[in-house]
């Protein structure tokens, strides 16, 4: 199994419960003290840890990572969890185009690419799973966070279009897309969180979704009813809605 995104929040949490004797995990994760203290947390429920610190950012050095570890231990599951959260700051007038850029990269380009490496492998070895943590915000407009949003919404339809296109190849395709849980990414936000979950929880609604072959896994619930009443709003008016959000964030440490 490959869980990206391992050295800290749903990553940690979720290599930590598939830990167990025989299983082997493949963790990454930019911070590689945090990863470290990740493997230890596994290797004491008895797994096997490899572990490798890179940057998704770097969309081609991550496949070239993806293969190389494959082959030295191929891979039934893959957890493709590593993320970056951005909005725009009150003070601000636009997004960075730098933190656009590195927002696509992260949320999308590189997770898209990484299942279709996956993919490719595992069909050959008669299937597997594929897992893509994405968010609510995919299904919103929201005029202080485009640039995350946005890239949360590429990765939320290009997940149900390769459901479809892979499925005649057994390889198993689930999105998740949480509302806000309690990671460092979500403590940046100035302002209420509602219906926060723990990462614990978010783990749980994660593995059962893998576990189930779910092909779309939102939660809480209420976000789920949220992105109905978003659906039956008039343009104008759920413009004008979002238009008067008022969202801030704390800059990064």
């Amino acid at each position: 199994m490959l869980i990206t995104g391992a050295s800290g929040g749903i990553g940690h949490e979720l290599a930590v419960r598939y830990a167990r004797p025989g299983c082997t995990l493949t963790l990454w994760g930019r911070d590689k003290s945090r990863l470290q203290a990740t493997a230890a947390a596994c290797e004491a429920r008895g797994a096997r840890t490899h572990l490798r610190t890179l940057d998704l950012s770097d969309g081609e050095a991550a496949i070239a990572a993806f293969r190389e570890d494959d082959t030295s231990t191929p891979f039934d599951t893959v957890i493709l969890c590593a993320g970056l959260s951005d909005m725009k700051r009150q003070a601000d007038r636009t997004e960075r185009a730098e933190d656009v850029l590195r927002l696509a990269l992260v949320n999308y380009a590189t997770p898209a690419a990484l299942t279709m490496a996956a993919a490719e492998r595992m069909q050959a070895r008669n299937g597997g799973a594929i897992c893509l943590i994405g968010s609510v915000a995919a299904f919103h407009d929201l005029p202080f966070a485009a640039g995350y949003g946005g890239s949360k919404a590429g990765l939320a339809r290009f997940a149900s279009s390769a459901r479809i296109a892979l499925a005649p190849l057994d390889v198993r395709v689930t999105l998740v897309a949480p509302g806000f849980v309690d990671t460092p990414m979500s403590q940046r936000i100035i302002g209420p969180r509602p219906f926060l979950v723990s990462p614990a929880r978010a783990a749980r609604h994660i593995m059962a979704a893998i576990a189930r072959n779910q092909g779309e896994c939102v939660f809480p619930w209420p976000f789920r009813v949220l992105r109905l009443i978003d659906r039956l709003t008039p343009r104008p008016l759920r413009d004008r809605i979002m238009a008067r959000i008022d969202a801030d964030q704390k800059p990064t440490a």
